[in-house]
């Protein structure tokens, strides 16, 4: 059932723009994920969806990624139950962009700008990006290897922590209870006195799922220091740890026992800015890490295992970057990052607790610079030009270029983008298990982008279209010893994406989006037809919304017999204001029960309902 189509408008802060274009009279929004310095979007060639906290909020949603889910068009999140993602066989939580992978780590995930991924797997941990820490979320579609590196060839998700802007203290507290044993809560104080703010929050959820041996456990916390030394630079430090219990059960097929996951990861941040008039800045200290202990379970009839995978691992960098306005119309960018990733991976012995020598144990470093050039030529067109040098301790130099354009004709925005991305293989991929191969070379893409972006009144929509090719892509192949990462593979895909928003009076708006994709080559978890319709209502004490979610030629296998998905999602979210400081919310997900599959033999809950109370002081 396809519906009729087009995207949620982010209702992120509107800006009027500044010269040299205000004789356009165009409210755009302002961006910092498709260059460093905020930016108005209608000034970058990139294509960029903002979704900001109360939309979030709004959703009663522990993680961020099933909203992203609905309203970012050409993005698609895999899931296999109610609550929690997990990591290793059997696990969801798998981010596509344009069907570019994030399991494969071809997307990648940022907190305030910072890369977040597994060290010897090199894919994001989904688990780890909660609500509670998130002021909004940019999510760039399309290569962002010039600013990000390796893994952003797809696509990032930006994800940009809260802040306390105001003087005083803010609670709010967030608890919830529903199906299958399912309850949620979260606490988050903000605090602002002159120049130093603080946000601290804490979230614990847990479920026993729709399937025995599914229990889901987590909890964690995010803390934020900020202090402003003058008007023109501050400093913050942020951290935040997620830890997370975890159990699947196996495709319906081969049921599995004790297959357990206790996995913590967590990301500390250092960073010092500088903002001026003509110039603004940051260097930043980062350390991106986690612990994982996971039984890979058994059948009913075998023999349970005596082993435990163990791992631990580490992202840690310096990030340095520089905007000047050199003269008139224009930006430069000029930045510089350097990398250590560090993984460890051993087997533990589960009767005497023994770790066994260590199956792989590798330190890489990576170092880069880059410059980002961007000129208004004329009130109404600006161009964009930027280079990546990018050196690997393994696999050595990668030159990553990139240049759009931007045109603000029509009333509109139009824009046009070619740009490379690249992924680097992984300590996985190199050294890890049978297949591992230490030659393997990066995976590279171009891509080809053309967008339109328009508000009219109470209406705004977005219509882009996108072509992008890739060579060197790492897949497993029979050799003559046996299984071997090779880069042999290809991609090719090309689609239309589509947005839109309309303000149909002060109590009603109408959202959707769309997206259609092409792959020359089937990947599983990227469904070639996407969209969303949703319709929210407002008045007074009294809010409502509802959404419907088409999906198609979801591919669940794919090889010689592939296996496709077709399903369509109904949500309904409500929420009642008591009082000033008291409200009452309920969630219903797959409200028409829907039987349907996204990991293959991992059948999805039918309807599920949650309900529960906001406090805010």
């Amino acid at each position: 059932m396809a519906i009729a189509i087009l995207c949620v408008s982010m209702s992120a802060p509107a800006y009027a723009r500044t010269s040299p274009a205000d004789t356009l009279n165009v409210i755009d929004e302002a961006v910092v994920t498709g260059t460093r310095a905020k930016t108005l979007s209608g000034f970058l060639p990139q294509t960029i969806s903002v979704v900001n906290y109360d939309q979030l909020a709004q959703t009663q949603r522990i993680s961020i990624l099933p909203t992203l889910d609905e309203l970012v068009p050409g993005m698609f999140v895999t899931s296999r139950a109610m609550l929690g993602y997990g990591v290793s066989g059997g696990a969801a939580g798998g981010i596509s962009i344009r069907g570019l992978a994030g399991g494969s780590g071809q997307m990648m995930v940022l907190i305030d700008g910072h890369p977040q991924y597994q060290g010897i797997f090199g894919h994001p941990i989904s688990d780890s990006y909660q609500t509670m820490m998130t002021e909004r979320v940019e999510v760039l579609r399309g290569p962002a290897s010039v600013l990000y590196g390796s893994n952003a060839m797809g696509g990032v998700i930006n994800i940009i922590t809260r802040k306390s802007l105001e003087d005083g203290m803010h609670t709010d507290i967030n608890l919830g209870a529903g199906s299958y044993g399912t309850v949620e809560g979260s606490v988050t104080n903000r605090f602002r006195d002159g120049k130093f703010s603080s946000v601290v929050s804490g979230q614990y959820s847990r479920s026993d799922n729709h399937r025995p041996r599914m229990g889901f456990e987590q909890y964690g916390g995010f803390l934020k220091l900020a202090y402003d030394f003058s008007d023109h630079w501050d400093a913050c430090f942020d951290g935040d740890v997620t830890h997370f219990n975890s159990s699947y059960p196996g495709p319906v097929s081969g049921p599995l026992f004790d297959a357990d996951q206790w996995i913590t990861r967590a990301v500390l941040t250092l960073a010092v800015n500088n903002h001026y008039e003509k110039t603004e800045g940051s260097v930043s200290l980062y350390h991106n890490f986690g612990f994982h202990k996971i039984n890979d379970g058994h059948a009913e009839s075998a023999a349970p295992q005596k082993n435990l995978f163990r791992s631990k691992d580490a992202l840690s960098g310096v990030s340095a970057w520089q905007s000047a306005h050199l003269f008139q119309g224009n930006t430069t960018t000029v930045g510089f990052d350097f990398q250590n990733i560090y993984g460890k991976a051993w087997n533990q012995v589960i009767e005497t607790g023994d770790d066994l020598d260590p199956m792989a144990d590798k330190t890489e470093t990576e170092v880069a610079g880059y410059v980002d050039f961007r000129q208004d030529l004329t009130p109404w067109l600006t161009v964009d030009a930027g280079v990546r040098v990018d050196y690997h301790s393994v696999s050595h130099t990668e030159v990553v270029p990139q240049g759009g354009l931007a045109f603000r004709i029509l009333g509109g925005e139009l824009k046009a983008m070619v740009s490379k991305g690249f992924r680097r293989p992984t300590i996985k991929d190199m050294y890890l298990f049978r297949p591992a191969n230490p030659e393997l070379e990066p995976e590279r893409l171009w891509n080809y982008e053309l967008a339109w972006k328009q508000s009219a009144g109470n209406v705004s929509y977005g219509v882009n279209l996108f072509y992008l090719k890739g060579d060197n892509v790492i897949l497993t192949q029979m050799g003559e010893s046996g299984p071997l990462n090779v880069n042999s593979g290809a991609i090719e895909n090309y689609g239309a994406e589509a947005d839109f928003n309309w303000r149909i009076s002060g109590n009603w708006n109408l959202m959707s989006n769309i997206s259609a994709l092409h792959m020359e080559n089937k990947i599983v978890g990227a469904p070639e037809f996407k969209a969303y319709l949703g319709v929210n209502y407002h008045n007074g004490p009294f809010s409502i919304t509802a959404g419907g979610r088409d999906i198609s030629n979801l591919y669940t296998v794919v090889g010689a017999e592939p296996v496709k998905e077709n399903f369509f999602l109904l949500s309904l979210n409500a929420s009642y204001k008591i009082l000033d400081w008291l409200s009452l919310w309920a969630r219903g997900d797959n409200l028409l029960a829907q039987k349907y599959e996204i990991n293959a033999g991992y059948p999805m809950p039918r309807a599920t309902f949650m309900s529960g109370i906001s406090i805010s002081f």
